[in-house]
């Protein structure tokens, strides 16, 4: 590793902002104000449970209103809409989160169009999709929204910068693009039809790598004291590794965030913050 090279703690980064929003919620609380999130989830897949048993765990941390709304795998695509609309009109509940991915006898769409706007703290509802394209004051999605916190907190300048991100995923990769865009750095989006790949990630100022695929990035595609963000989750041989090659990227770039404990640590806190923004509109 070369003296420059700073690797991110994205699990500190996590903590302080998780000890903002926990006194945040204290204030919330005495202005009458107690922010829900209810969380729909259908069946009992093990990663899906896993993840919503993370989120419980975090915002009991924080003091948030946690609801989980349990329903049958076999859950008609009405039934779940019905159960959505419900959710929708309770004034107790500030964010909805459906659980993803649904199974097939139900269309995704539907119910990211049936989530209300104004609850939807994932950030995947079309309107505020569009908001987010626009440059409007929206939810943002919570893994980009992460990235971009994580980038604040470490006082990376994005003006100007070459930024290039390998997925074009409507969760991680479209989304992070516009952020970046907004931040008016020059943004290149590449997938699994780009040609020469390495001639693009090799002008990266910033890379943000979420293609999941295990150590896809190598040193040989990163330009020196590049900021590198890894947004892969993928297990190899029992173990949680990135879409970055860390061991040999990591002496060439500037700035790297580690897979575990980089930028996957603020992603639910950002879910909880989207929560607190929704309560405080809801509530107005």
């Amino acid at each position: 590793m070369n003296q420059e090279t700073v690797v991110i703690d994205g699990r500190s980064i996590a903590r302080e902002l998780t000890s903002e929003i926990k006194e945040e919620i204290i204030k919330m609380k005495q202005e009458g104000i107690v922010p829900n999130l209810t969380v729909v989830i259908l069946g009992e897949d093990p990663s899906a449970m896993a993840y919503v048993r993370m989120i419980e765990k975090k915002g009991k941390a924080v003091d948030l209103d946690f609801k989980i709304e349990r329903l049958p795998l076999e859950t008609t695509e009405l039934e779940l809409v019905t159960c959505i609309e419900r959710l929708n009109h309770d004034a107790g509940v500030h964010g909805i989160l459906v659980q993803m991915p649904l199974p097939k006898h139900i269309d995704e769409n539907v119910i990211l169009n049936t989530i209300s706007h104004l609850k939807d703290v994932d950030g995947f509802n079309p309107i505020n999709i569009g908001k987010l394209v626009a440059g409007q004051d929206t939810y943002l999605p919570c893994t980009p929204g992460g990235i971009m916190h994580t980038l604040d907190h470490q006082g990376i300048e994005l003006s100007g910068k070459n930024a290039v991100v390998i997925g074009r995923s409507n969760i991680v990769g479209k989304p992070i693009a516009m952020l970046l865009l907004e931040r008016h750095a020059t943004v290149t989006i590449c997938h699994s039809r780009t040609k020469d790949l390495k001639a693009h990630t090799q002008n990266a100022d910033i890379l943000v790598a979420a293609v999941g695929r295990p150590g896809f990035v190598t040193a040989d595609m990163v330009k020196k004291g590049a900021v590198v963000v890894d947004v892969g989750i993928n297990e190899v041989d029992g173990k949680i590794v990135g879409d970055v090659d860390y061991d040999s990227v990591l002496p060439v770039s500037g700035y790297i965030t580690p897979v575990p404990g980089g930028v996957g640590s603020t992603t639910i806190t950002i879910l909880i913050k989207n929560t607190l923004k929704a309560a405080k509109k809801i509530s107005k």
